[in-house]
């Protein structure tokens, strides 16, 4: 089975397109359309157009997606497989997508779950549920398993990760403690573009944050929380810091529970200030700027904790046990 990551496929596909000519110079690219091409998520479509704008064959125009090239005026064509030499017979096959299509209704059902305390996952209920294979299935809970939201216990059994208020403390605690000390020596690696295409994103996402979706704004998270952090010389601290990515995805699952308005809070303004004391070479700012981040999510993340416990039950689900 080809376990190439689906974004990097993507965008060797796109690479290729752009290329080739098959994607002219001033195409427009959207997601919603490339997810549908290639039987994906928006995520890893969103991962290709990044690493594309980094590369410096898409960028950016006063309007909504990417533009093949760097000048022209844009065009708005209709985007199809054959640009990507994809017949029927050459479409990545829906299997190999198929858990990250799933993956965040099952993050954001373990979540939830987890606050009650400890399940156990059962692997064939899980495939059954979502009408999908055993493969699948583990693909889902591999993933969840990096995350940290589920752990393999006893007789390889799946679990969930009880997730507390002094659980969530603990991580936060360790976030203020190693994130600033990564940052301080990644201030001055992070290349330029790759800085850039990052605050573009980012306002991008503040000017349309009521139409971000969960998978667009863990990319946004990710990109400052672990992107940034991963130029810094240290890589037992971001090794560390992985333990900890379950805080990051968490709080937008309980906003969303608990039909909070807006649903999503201020972190791309935050991470947007962060960025720019990057840019500027700014390494206490940048430092001082992140710990307060943290400090106010932490403050975000026990409140909604607290409100969506009260305020819920454990609803029955078929694959926990």
């Amino acid at each position: 089975m080809d376990r190439t990551p689906a974004y990097a496929s993507i965008t060797e596909r796109l690479r290729r397109g752009i290329e080739s000519g098959s994607l002219p110079e001033g195409a427009v690219l959207l997601e919603g359309p490339l997810a549908s091409i290639f039987g994906s998520s928006r995520s890893p479509v969103k991962q290709a157009l990044a690493r594309l704008e980094e590369e410096g064959l898409l960028s950016r125009f006063d309007g909504r997606g990417l533009l093949v090239g760097t000048t022209g005026e844009p065009i708005r064509l209709k985007i199809t497989a054959e640009m990507f030499d994809m017949d029927a017979a050459a479409m990545p096959a829906a299997k190999h997508f198929a858990w990250q299509s799933l993956y965040y209704d099952f993050e954001r059902e373990v979540i939830l779950r987890s606050v009650f305390g400890r399940f156990r996952v059962n692997e064939l209920a899980l495939a059954r549920h979502f009408n999908v294979g055993r493969t699948v299935a583990r693909d889902l809970l591999i993933h969840a398993q990096q995350v940290g939201i589920v752990a393999k216990g006893e007789k390889s059994h799946w679990w969930i990760v009880p997730l507390d208020e002094a659980r969530f403390q603990d991580l936060y605690d360790l976030r203020m403690l190693l994130e600033p000390a990564a940052l301080e020596t990644a201030v001055g690696a992070i290349p330029t573009p790759v800085l850039s295409a990052m605050a573009g994103r980012l306002e991008d996402g503040i000017n349309r944050a009521g139409d971000a979706g969960i998978a667009e704004l863990d990319v946004l998270e990710e990109e400052l929380h672990i992107g940034c952090l991963s130029y810094g010389r240290n890589p037992e601290i971001v090794e560390a810091l992985k333990r900890t990515r379950c805080i990051l995805v968490s709080g937008k699952h309980f906003q969303v529970a608990l039909q909070r308005q807006p649903f999503f809070d201020s972190f791309m303004e935050e991470h947007l200030e962060i960025l720019q004391a990057i840019g500027r070479q700014d390494v206490n700012g940048a430092k001082h700027l992140l710990r307060a981040h943290l400090e106010a999510s932490s403050e975000k993340a026990a409140e909604r904790l607290a409100a969506f416990r009260a305020t819920h039950q454990v609803s029955p689900t078929s694959y926990f046990v």
